[in-house]
Order: C-alpha cells, then structure tokens, then sequence
C-alpha cells in the first residue's frame, strides 16, 4: 500500500461505555449490557451505548429504555458514568496525540488523525494505536484509514469491532456504494426516507445521479455535499483547536410536572453545570436561552442577549429566570433546558 495515499486514520472505540463497564464487572462479558439514564429502563432515558450483544436484538443509541427492554428483556441496565468514561478517554486521547499531534478530537470515543508525515504504511500505526490502547485500557478500538476524513469514518464501521479497514479511492466503488444511503455520514432518518421516496437506497444510487438532479431536489449544498460525499470526494481539514458553538444542558422529568417551583429548581441547577463547563473550558457566552417542553411535546424557546460576555453564574441564572418568566406554564412540563452561545473565549485577564 502506498503510504502517502491514505493519510487519515479515524479512531473509533468501540461499545465505548458498555466496554468501560464491562472492565469493571468481568462477569458481564458476553452479556447484552445497555448503558443509559441511571440504568432503570423503566424510567425516561434514552440509550447511551449499548454492547454488541444487546445490538443483536436491535437496541441501538438513542433509543428509548424502556423499547431497549422490551426487545431485550435479558439486557442488563446500567447508570451513565460519564466521569469514569471521561478519565478513560483523557488517558485514549493521551496516546493518539503522541502518535500525532496533527488529531481533532470530535468525541468522547473517536478522534481523527493526521499521519502524513509519519514513517512507514499506515496501516503499521494503525496497529500501534490499537495495541497501545488495548495494553493501556484493555479496550478495543476500531481504525479506518482512507484520504480523508468521510472515508476513514467510513471505514472505521465496516468491521467493527477489533477492526482495521483501508479505503483508497479505487475502492469506493466496491465497498461504499453497496452500503445503504443511511450509512453515508450526514444523512439521518430523515433524509433516508426523503432519498427512498425518491428511489434511492444505496450510496451507490447517489453517485448514479448527476449533481443538477440532486440539487434540484434536496437543496443546492446538500445535493452538492451528497453528489461529492457519494464518490468518496471530501476536503474537511484535520480541525486541532475547536470552539464549541453552544454549551447546554437538559433535564426530562420522571413525571411531568406542574410546579413553576420545580420547573426553576431544575433550570437553576442546569444552568450551574453550564457555568461550571464554561470555566473548565475557559468560556464566555453573550446569549442564555431557556427551552421548556411539555407534556403534549409541544415546545418552547425564549433567549435573552446579555450588555456583555460573561461566565458569571448570577448574570447567567438571571437572564434565564427572564426567560423562563416570558413562558406561560399552563400544561404540564416534561423538559427544560438551558443554554448559552455566542462563545468566546476567556481573556487572561478577565
């Protein structure tokens, strides 16, 4: 393989929480574990992982808990833990920024890496991460290598888990346009049926449109995106420095409630963490927005701009407090949330 062909590595590990827990209770290896909410599936919570085993079943990310039971009444629920992930990951993200500092983190168990200028096939360092990971955290990552970006996120899935999977683009033809039109990153639940409606199935039935009819139909800059993206075209730079756009935090109740007491209780505890996260990260925000959901799911917003930026927790819980006061609560609520944008970051002086 040549090297200066595929220089991107995607990092993805794998049942990334499921696998931590399962470091901690041995006996649970094997098992279909599903981690989310504080682990009862018959309370509100979604799927935050859940382990290979309990996929075969069709429990996936983002589910609910209680359709995660009723698909897999054998899975065993677990807590979020996600200070003990946090500590697992700084010590992952430790590792791959020696392979390279040229790495954008882009979530708590993935990461992209620039190896360009580093010696020797890839697919040499590809096996050093994987090693090193599993001899520092007895955790198994998977390692797409390709051009750039898309297609090493690509193929980072492909054979999961443990897995190492090189895509050149001569090879797109023959391992991306079989896959399914949902498998193309950007593409969501959404989009899939609008493509289905339209007779498309496969990423390879993109690629079979020409750019003005995809344009047409879905919008000049995603039909362009999915016209490039279908053949394996992308030209996303390794990102090493990035500022969040927003820091936010929610709250779903176990049961709806009614109490405006209850509703601010919760709005000013959230608004506590997200004055904690933007210490820790060195943040100001100029704008607080309050998000309130109720019972019917029906939704409301309301934000107020603040004179200055600040991470002051006062100024902060204020303005959301105006905010929450500009809503009418005569149904019951089911969410709030709080959250604060126009970030900058923190003078040294400030």
């Amino acid at each position: 393989m040549d090297g200066k062909a595929c220089t991107i590595l995607h990092v993805d590990m794998d049942a990334f929480f499921a696998s931590v827990e399962m470091l901690r209770r041995p006996e649970l290896k094997g098992r279909p574990v599903v981690i989310g909410g504080d682990g009862d599936p018959t309370k509100r919570g979604v799927v935050s992982t859940a382990s290979y085993e309990a996929r075969k079943f069709g429990v996936h990310s983002a589910m609910p808990l209680r359709t995660a039971l009723k698909l897999c009444p054998a899975c065993i629920f677990l807590p979020v833990d996600y200070n003990e992930y946090s500590r697992v990951s700084v010590k992952i993200k430790k590792i791959l920024f020696e392979v390279s500092p040229l790495m954008e983190d882009v979530g708590i168990d993935e990461a992209y890496l620039d190896i360009s200028s580093r010696p020797g096939p890839p697919e040499e360092t590809a096996m050093l991460i994987k090693e090193r990971v599993f001899r520092e955290t007895g955790l198994t990552c998977s390692v797409g290598i390709a051009p750039n970006k898309l297609l090493a996120k690509m193929a980072s899935d492909l054979q999961k888990p443990d897995g190492l999977t090189i895509i050149r683009m001569e090879d797109v033809e023959r391992l991306i346009w079989p896959l399914g039109a949902r498998k193309l990153p950007g593409v969501g639940p959404k989009t899939e049926a609008c493509l289905k409606e339209l007779g498309i199935n496969t990423i390879g039935d993109i690629a079979a449109k020409g750019l003005e009819w995809l344009q047409d139909r879905l919008g000049k800059s995603f039909g362009l995106y999915l016209y490039d993206a279908s053949r394996g075209i992308h030209e996303s730079p390794i990102i090493t420095e990035w500022q969040p756009k927003s820091i936010s935090r929610e709250e779903t109740f176990e049961l709806d409630v009614s109490e405006w007491q209850a509703v601010a209780r919760s709005l000013a505890f959230l608004l506590r963490d997200v004055a904690g996260s933007m210490r820790e990260g060195g943040y100001e925000a100029r704008t607080v927005t309050v998000k309130i959901r109720f019972g019917d799911f029906s939704t409301l917003t309301r934000a107020r701009t603040l004179a200055s930026w600040t991470d002051d927790l006062d100024v902060l819980r204020k303005a959301a407090f105006e905010c929450l006061g500009r809503m009418e609560l005569k149904k019951k609520v089911r969410l709030v949330g709080a959250r604060v944008t126009g970030l900058r970051r923190k003078s040294k002086g400030g």
